[in-house]
């Protein structure tokens, strides 16, 4: 499983350390049995804790959920300005394959992709918690290569999004293709060279970034 970076939540009152057992037991019942059959009495016998340490940090399984998977996976992909678009795209393809190549965290992944489209208020706050940060990071990404002159500024950002994370997250996630180096290269280059297509086109509508 991804190292669980630190984090704080409330007040000083809750450990730190307490926190991170909380959230490694909570991501491994994940993936052995899958949200439907998690409890919070499981995750705290797994974790050595008393019911009451999980409902001091979040108020219901469903918030705990939302919050380890955010967690692991990273609530933006980290991605620094390499100055140009196609090593910007190997770097969120890079750190979006290790992510999705651990076989714990894609067991979560793809249960809990199952799940919200039967829970809408689950599909809701990954959405505002995981989906749109991290979406908002490529955005960023994609408004420096316009800027450059590297993508069209009647780009399609929607579909441009869509096609930056879809392809890579498939590849991975799905094919249980790992991140080694080859494939990390090959998908770079085949979504480099896809994104200048997204653009909007007579009749279609969408969100620009002109």
């Amino acid at each position: 499983m991804p190292d669980i970076p630190a984090r704080t939540r409330g007040t000083a009152a809750l450990r730190q350390t307490v926190t991170d057992t909380i959230v490694e037991a909570a991501a491994l019942e994940l993936a052995e049995i899958g949200y439907a059959g998690l409890s919070m009495g499981a995750v705290a016998r797994r974790a050595g804790a008393g019911k009451a340490a999980l409902y001091r940090r979040w108020p219901s399984k469903e918030a705990m959920v939302v919050d380890v998977v955010a967690i692991i996976a990273g609530k933006q992909v980290p991605m620094t300005d390499t100055g140009n678009l196609r090593d910007d795209v190997r770097a969120y393809v890079s750190a979006t394959a290790t992510t999705l190549s651990d076989p714990l965290f894609a067991r979560i992944v793809l249960d809990m992709t199952a799940e919200a489209s039967r829970n809408p208020r689950l599909a809701e706050a990954f959405n505002v918690t995981i989906r749109v940060p991290r979406r908002a990071t490529c955005e960023h990404m994609l408004q420096r290569a316009v800027r450059r002159g590297e993508l069209p500024a009647d780009l399609d950002l929607q579909l441009a999004l869509d096609l930056l994370a879809g392809f890579t997250q498939f590849r991975t996630l799905l094919t249980g293709e790992t991140g080694d180096h080859n494939r990390i290269e090959q998908t770079s280059s085949l979504i480099t060279a896809a994104l200048p297509l997204c653009r909007l086109q007579g009749g279609v509508t969408g969100q620009t970034l002109q």
